[in-house]
């Protein structure tokens, strides 16, 4: 290819090819609200907010009589606040190259490195709203018994079979894949000897990705905390659009710490089947979605996800005395200790949006590109003293964990 004289309009194409080629996990979420920020009401741009909805849910009746139920749905926002880019220049002479050498030297490492800040970010945002944990804290996956744990806890969770995907921290995917080579499936064991390739498990599309986050558990107790009160439960009306409540709790140490992300069980309280609502022999778990400090007597009111709703379609819990005061609560993991998270999720469970940036006036000769989704923004700036070319590309993009019912984290067992 002959060498060409290097445009904003040029780069920005050039940039939304390589991340075609490099999205790996980004392309597993869910990513439909991009749409509705083009869209105007009334002459004007919907803003940089858009609410996405969770479904209605209903109980069966049985018999002839009619029993109407209201339809009630929660909703959930995503908003559009994260620009990120990357800064480069070029000499003069540097302005006429071929396509593929500017590609390769300077496109290829920027978005590859703007791609895996995206990835990082989701990961860090989405976990900690997930409430479901299997496994053993600590412990590594490395083998198909550990795998399976996530796909049978989705299963029991009623989360579709359907777009389901495992974002896997170098360890597991590598302790996962050096059982699976040993297997007598010679299209698993291929993949994993000749590409490192996991691909489907347990109808399970499985990512290795080197950004997966570390929870550091909250400092916590040397005692047992506890339900402080009978009765808190809260209805689905209440809870639907935040998808939490407040549990207020006693017996912690005084002055301790409670992390946003910490996983626990309530003694007696267990997870409901979602479309039947039989109580299960699990104990539901619960994830502190606020930090909290506990105070001077050792009181702390905790913002909990899920919402304790005990009856109606959304139920989400089952006592199974009917009474929660001073059931104890039992933590995941050890106080102060860091624990890499595996995540398992279906597509609607985490969004994300890229969309176009604005183009400012004050910009000569830049350019905005647009590809499946994805939205680059490339701007030159010259600098005449020096005789070089600065370049900006920038993108903006929001995520959100839209419904924390579609995923679990995962550990591997001792």
């Amino acid at each position: 290819m002959s060498n060409t004289t290097l445009t904003a309009d040029i780069v920005a194409k050039e940039a939304l090819l390589v991340l075609e080629n490099e999205l790996g996990v980004l392309d597993t979420f869910y990513r439909a609200p991009e749409e509705e920020f083009d869209k105007k009401v009334n002459g004007y741009k919907v803003g940089d907010t858009i609410s996405i909805r969770r479904p209605a849910d209903f109980t069966v009746r049985t018999g002839a009589t009619m029993n109407v139920q209201d339809a009630i749905e929660g909703k959930v926002t995503l908003q559009i606040a994260s620009q990120i880019g990357v800064d480069f220049q070029f000499t003069s002479s540097d302005l006429t190259l071929k396509v593929s050498e500017m590609s390769e030297r300077i496109i290829k490492p920027a978005m590859t490195n703007l791609i895996n800040h995206i990835a990082k970010d989701c990961f860090d945002t989405f976990y900690p709203a997930v409430y479901n944990w299997v496994g053993t804290a600590g412990e590594t996956i490395n083998s198909y018994a550990d795998f399976s744990k996530g796909p049978q806890r989705m299963d029991e969770m009623a989360i579709p079979t359907s777009s389901r995907y495992a974002a896997l921290a170098p360890a597991d995917h590598w302790g996962l894949l050096g059982n699976q080579t040993g297997l007598f499936i010679s299209d698993v064991a291929k993949g994993a000897y000749r590409n490192g390739s996991l691909g489907m498990i347990g109808g399970v599309e499985t990512y290795m990705s080197q950004v997966m986050p570390t929870h550091t558990a909250g400092a916590r107790d040397n005692t047992t905390p506890l339900v402080n009160g009978n009765s808190q439960n809260v209805t689905y009306d209440a809870a639907k659009n935040t998808w939490t409540q407040s549990l207020i709790t006693d017996g912690h140490d005084a002055s301790v710490t409670i992390t946003a992300g910490d996983v626990f069980t309530i003694a007696d309280m267990y997870m409901v089947n979602p479309k039947t609502k039989a109580r299960t022999d699990i104990l539901q778990q619960f994830v502190v979605t606020t930090a909290a400090t506990a105070d001077g007597s050792g009181n702390a009111t905790l913002t909990i996800s899920p919402p304790m709703i005990t009856s109606g379609p959304h139920q989400t819990v089952a006592l199974s005395t009917g009474d929660m005061d001073n059931n104890a609560l039992t933590f995941v993991g050890t106080a102060s200790t860091a624990y890499r998270q595996n995540l398992m999720y279906h597509k609607n469970a985490f969004a994300l949006a890229v969309v176009p940036m604005e183009m400012p006036q004050g910009a000569v000769n830049g350019a905005r590109r647009s590809y499946k989704g994805f939205s680059a923004r490339v701007i030159p700036v010259y600098d005449g003293v020096n005789d070089v070319s600065k370049w900006r590309l920038d993108m903006l993009y929001g995520r959100r964990c839209i419904d924390p019912r579609l995923a679990i984290r995962a550990s591997g067992t001792a």
